[in-house]
């Protein structure tokens, strides 16, 4: 098996050439001239001679040349496409309007028309956000609650949603979405504000920082692992027929909450270090979105294993490592 990941020096890219490359896959991954630098997430790929150049091949292109995409596909032929590529920055998105609309959404149409010139047989991943949702009445969010993106992020992911059902419906493509409500790692970008927790309270328990200062700390997330969420993309693919899947852990966590675990993992009061800013509050906050992944569960056997707090933890220590060395 042949598989093409679009992003795969970013969190749930490189997670994903994990997974693929320790079920034996062929692994092809996009990186574009701005990322070459930026390989740390699969550094541990790379180092190892036995994995790269030999299971492991990076190829280089961009998601806003179409040129190089249809070059690459057409080269490899792969099995499956995974797109863990877009500027998936919610706050950069409403100062990167241009940017992002054109590859968050426009870049998904450029894909999926290459693969339809190409090969209809390749099946293919588009990972979307329980941004879409953005403000909502009911309680939990599953597959049939209506969309109504509050950020020009949400809304470029809505339309690949339906840009990635319409080649399905029209061209009989396996071309299948997984709507991922927040989802963390050690891995995650230092501007992302589960990251920016993580490594500031790393950076404060060994006395290289001496305050955190966040937005609402009171808004409350579903928040899950990376590796548990790039598993259930990788399930939605080996399905039969294509579908779109809401994949979350239904539990809301508070920003709060996020920081008092991280705090007590490093045996430090919370109370002492943050302060908070309205600079860091969102433009339209969405609400309080949960997930119901009931279907992803009875058809994927979704079963996250990473809870809450072990994430947190995971997160702290990882960073905590980092600061020591």
């Amino acid at each position: 098996m042949k598989a093409l990941i679009f992003g795969v020096t970013g969190q749930d890219g490189s997670y994903m050439a994990d997974l693929l490359l320790a079920k034996g896959y062929e692994v092809h991954g996009l990186i574009r001239k701005s990322a070459t630098g930026n390989t740390v997430n699969i550094s541990h790929i790379i180092s190892d001679q036995d994995v790269f150049n030999k299971q492991f091949f990076l190829h280089q292109g961009d998601l806003a040349d179409p040129t190089s995409l249809y070059r690459i596909i057409a080269e490899i032929r792969p099995n499956e496409i995974y797109n863990e590529a877009d500027q998936d920055h919610v706050r950069w998105s409403y100062d990167m309007v241009g940017y992002s609309s054109d590859i968050t959404a426009a870049a998904v149409a450029r894909i999926l028309e290459i693969i339809r010139q190409i090969d209809v047989n390749i099946r293919y991943l588009q990972p979307c956000t329980s941004n879409m949702f953005g403000k909502v009445e009911s309680e939990t969010q599953d597959e049939s609650t209506r969309f109504n993106p509050q950020s020009p992020y949400a809304v470029a992911k809505t339309f690949a949603y339906y840009m990635t059902r319409y080649y399905r419906q029209a061209y009989g493509m396996h071309a299948s979405n997984v709507i991922l409500f927040n989802h963390e790692s050690p891995r995650r970008p230092a501007d992302y504000v589960t990251r920016k927790i993580s490594q500031s309270v790393a950076r404060i328990s060994v006395g290289k920082q001496s305050e955190l200062v966040l937005g609402d700390t009171s808004a409350k997330i579903d928040w899950g692992f990376s590796g548990d969420y790039v598993e259930a993309e990788w399930l939605a693919l080996q399905q039969d027929e294509p579908d779109d899947y809401v994949i979350a852990t239904g539990e809301a966590h508070s920003v709060q909450d996020f920081v008092d675990v991280a705090f007590a993992t490093v045996g430090l009061d919370p109370k002492d270090y943050v302060k908070s800013s309205q600079e860091f509050y969102r433009v339209t906050p969405t609400s309080t979105l949960v997930g119901n992944s009931a279907k992803a569960k009875k058809v994927l056997g979704f079963n996250p294993k990473v809870s809450f707090s072990d994430l947190v933890r995971m997160m702290v220590e990882n960073d905590l490592e980092m600061e020591k060395n």
